[in-house]
């Protein structure tokens, strides 16, 4: 059994790392959140302690290091910009560390990391969990197995309406979360080099607080993409659903189901991590700086291979 803390116990997705951690059979020792609305740890792991206060945390977990209660994992589910600073935390603490997307805003970030790595001896894994869903193994394994001429055109389309509070959080800021772009699309970039290989081409048509919008020529892929938080650039029909997402990748015209099959995938990653087998520095690169690069692009409007969304 290995003992994991867990830096931003409060957020949206430290609940699946809480179920992770126990469902591999491991033990939460402490987290820290500076809010304090985190009961969901008892459905996990009430006797664990908790700290609002980094400070406090800090010390805490030294205390234990030096009376032999060694933390093998820090699990960073904190806000993006803090991402690195907390990894570093953990290497120091002489932990791995398990961090949510985006592992850093920069790609000089990684580069600082990986001479943390070589200094303590210690590992940062990051959280790619799309390679593991089972509909994006079998289009990548499509791909290798065609040939190699073979360019493919891909549409990837993502809305995920968000109310006035997302403007008025971390998320909104773009020095804080990266913007869109980063905040809700680098897991897709990742799944996408990974699978098309590296870029070619990065060019951004819109960049506003709400939304994004380019295009990426991969080796082996022509992607138009479109990333927005706002409900009005959810289709008609997806509306009269109810429904305040949508999500589509099309490549060849031809749509790509993986809607489901999200529940386990952090388990899955963590079991990987525990044998050794998680994704480390040198897998996040390409998405890192795909990202960066958009940040950093001067728009060009509606001109070229612009996704059909823009119209909107």
């Amino acid at each position: 059994m290995k003992n994991f803390a867990l830096i931003g116990v409060a957020g949206y997705i430290a609940e699946r790392h809480l179920r992770a951690i126990k469902e591999t059979n491991n033990n939460l020792v402490a987290s820290l959140d500076k809010f304090d609305s985190v009961g969901r740890i008892d459905n996990f792991f009430p006797d664990s302690d908790f700290f609002t206060e980094y400070e406090r945390f800090d010390r805490h977990v030294d205390r234990l290091k030096r009376h032999g209660m060694k933390i093998d994992y820090v699990s960073i589910c904190s806000p993006n910009y803090l991402h690195d600073s907390h990894i570093r935390f953990a290497l120091r603490q002489g932990a791995d560390a398990i961090c949510e997307k985006p592992l850093v805003l920069n790609p000089w970030n990684i580069d600082a990391l990986e001479e943390v790595e070589k200094e303590t001896g210690y590992r940062v894994y990051n959280v790619l969990q799309l390679r593991l869903h089972p509909a994006i193994i079998a289009l990548k394994e499509k791909v290798d197995n065609a040939s190699s001429e073979k360019i493919y055109d891909v549409d990837l389309t993502y809305v995920t309406s968000r109310g006035n509070w997302y403007f008025r959080s971390w998320k909104g800021s773009e020095e804080k979360s990266g913007g869109i772009a980063t905040n809700i699309g680098v897991h897709f970039y990742d799944m996408l080099s990974w699978i098309f290989g590296d870029v070619k081409q990065n060019i951004v048509h819109i960049s506003d607080a709400n939304k994004a919008a380019g295009y990426l020529e991969l080796e082996r892929a022509r992607v138009r993409w479109f990333l927005s938080v706002d409900y009005n650039d959810i289709p008609q029909e997806i509306k009269e659903k109810g429904q305040r997402t949508y999500r589509s990748i099309a490549i060849e015209n031809e749509e790509i189901e993986f809607s489901g099959g999200f529940t386990d995938l952090h388990t899955q990653t963590y079991q990987k991590i525990l044998t050794d087998e998680g994704f480390g520095l040198g897998e996040v690169r390409n998405a890192i700086e795909i990202v960066h690069n958009i940040r950093n692009a001067k728009p060009l409007g509606l001109r070229g291979e612009y996704h059909p969304f823009c119209n909107k």
